[in-house]
């Protein structure tokens, strides 16, 4: 991209405080994303990704937020167990 045809990649902000501050706000999500520490990896057919997927679109839930619950019931906090 040249600079003559009128497009920037970024821009500054007009104002520097309400950049700064926007900066610290909350994502809007359900839990706070600073509480997931891991990323879990697994391997499943395309079909099944597809399922899924479906599946997440019908609920109104991103793929992410339904396995969490998903896998919250399944294997829920015991006595003992670390926070």
């Amino acid at each position: 991209m040249s600079p003559r045809d009128g497009r920037r990649f970024a821009s500054r902000p007009g104002d520097a405080e309400g950049w700064i501050k926007a900066g610290e706000q909350q994502p809007d999500r359900k839990a706070d994303a600073g509480a997931f520490t891991a990323r879990l990896t697994i391997d499943i057919t395309p079909e099944l990704r597809g399922r899924i997927k479906v599946a997440a679109f019908r609920r109104g839930v991103t793929v992410a937020d339904m396995l969490r619950d998903l896998l919250a019931r399944e294997f829920p906090a015991t006595e003992g167990d670390q926070p």
